[in-house]
């Protein structure tokens, strides 16, 4: 933590949360933005479905290989740098997805757009724990998750919108206009948390101590892997929502937003009961808690799903349930792993999300085309993601059961 985190931010704490999410924002406004209008994009550019599926995973792989290194600039140059030349990168991106004339274009925009938004969704998380203790970071991170959350439920009605009255072009010149006022607020607000003699050096051979130092550390890795998998078991219908919510559910792209709304909603109602009981209860029993939730629902999902045919009027509010669990679970992991290594938050940061991201690029580009046109295989997929998670944490807790066992102070 800063020794001068007090005097770096004197507005009101919820205020630094707002400031954080709306660089989480960029995420989910990249990915929700366009899937309603993935089909007129397709028409534009003679794209098939599956190089229109590419567009997402050469996204989210651009996102899983920079978040290696993120942090670690972070860790060296300061926050604020990583973010401003990161939203930079993303504005710049974004105008050459509008002005794509080809699929190859647009994928390689894309991809672009995945290398530089984990700047701002890796180096938040390395903020609030330089700004505030466990408990209080806990608080915050949770209210960053709960602001965060308002993204991909509007993301994609303004995409639709963009898509049906003016064009697929402006949805991405949306996202330009985006990073600039972005870009704006965070040169103007966002303060330099890193303190000086916390900063690591700059070198070849520190750098790969790091790496070393993390990637070796079986409860970094676990902790990753709790977190960052059972996402899927949701993201999967995000990537597929062109087909589950279109063939299977028969919803209009305009009606597409029912599913982001349930399904973000679940995620902020989680992300509030986590921040409530920071400091109340122990860490590791709210990750429990989190996980029955998520096992309980992805199996009576699998259930209804093996004997009815999915129908809007209940295939939603399952996965809405399960984003629920994964809210309630996840600030406390995501701490756990920055604590861990507390000299190297911004690595260990950028390790986490590159775990993560590589399971979401995997499932964009692999499972979730295998899938899709199955509501069984999506919710056997979603259960299968998260007993991944489950079993890392399983493992770790018996291995090491003292870890998340301390009850953080709230004050």
């Amino acid at each position: 933590m800063n020794p001068d985190a007090g005097q770096l931010w004197r507005a009101p704490r919820w205020a630094l949360a707002v400031l954080l999410a709306l660089l989480g924002m960029l995420g989910p406004f990249s990915i929700d933005t366009y899937i309603p209008a993935f089909s007129g994009i397709a028409r534009s550019l003679g794209a098939t479905p599956v190089e229109m599926q590419q567009t997402l995973s050469a996204y989210l792989f651009g996102f899983a290989f920079m978040n290696l290194f993120h942090g670690a600039l972070a860790d060296s140059f300061g926050r604020r740098p990583v973010v401003l030349w990161g939203i930079a990168m993303f504005t710049v991106a974004s105008a050459g997805c509008a002005l794509s004339q080809s699929i190859g274009q647009l994928v390689l925009f894309r991809a672009l757009q995945g290398l530089s938004t984990g700047a701002g969704i890796v180096v938040s998380r390395a903020v609030i724990r330089d700004m505030f203790p466990p408990a209080q970071a806990q608080k915050v991170m949770s209210q960053v998750t709960i602001y965060f959350g308002v993204a991909p439920a509007i993301a994609p009605i303004i995409g639709g919108w963009l898509f049906v009255h003016l064009n697929w072009h402006a949805i991405f010149w949306f996202l330009t206009g985006i990073g600039v006022l972005l870009w704006t607020a965070n040169y103007k607000l966002l303060p330099e948390t890193l303190h000086v003699t916390q900063r690591q050096p700059f070198n070849v051979k520190h750098l790969m101590r790091g790496y070393w130092q993390l990637g070796s550390s079986a409860r970094f890795f676990l902790l990753a892997l709790a977190s960052g998998v059972p996402f899927n078991g949701m993201f999967l219908y995000v990537l597929s929502a062109p087909e589950f919510l279109g063939s299977h559910l028969g919803l209009a792209p305009t009606e597409f937003f029912w599913f982001f709304v349930l399904t973000i909603s679940g995620i902020m109602a989680g992300a509030w009961l986590s921040g409530r009981l920071a400091g109340k209860i122990a860490p590791k029993q709210q990750i429990r808690h989190g996980f029955v939730i998520m096992l309980v629902i992805a199996v009576l999902n699998l259930a209804a799903n093996l004997l009815f045919k999915a129908h809007a009027s209940w295939a939603l509010f399952p996965i809405a349930v399960f984003a629920f669990g994964w809210a309630l679970m996840v600030p406390v992991v995501t701490l756990l792993v920055l604590d861990l290594y507390p000299e190297r938050r911004g690595m260990a940061s950028s390790l986490q999300a590159f775990i993560g991201s590589t399971a979401n690029g995997i499932v964009a580009g692999v499972i979730a085309p295998l899938i899709m046109h199955s509501t069984v295989a999506l919710a056997a997929t979603s259960l299968l993601m998260m007993g991944i998670g489950l079993i890392a944490w399983l493992y770790l807790h018996h291995r090491w059961p003292e870890i998340g066992k301390a009850v953080s102070s709230p004050d």
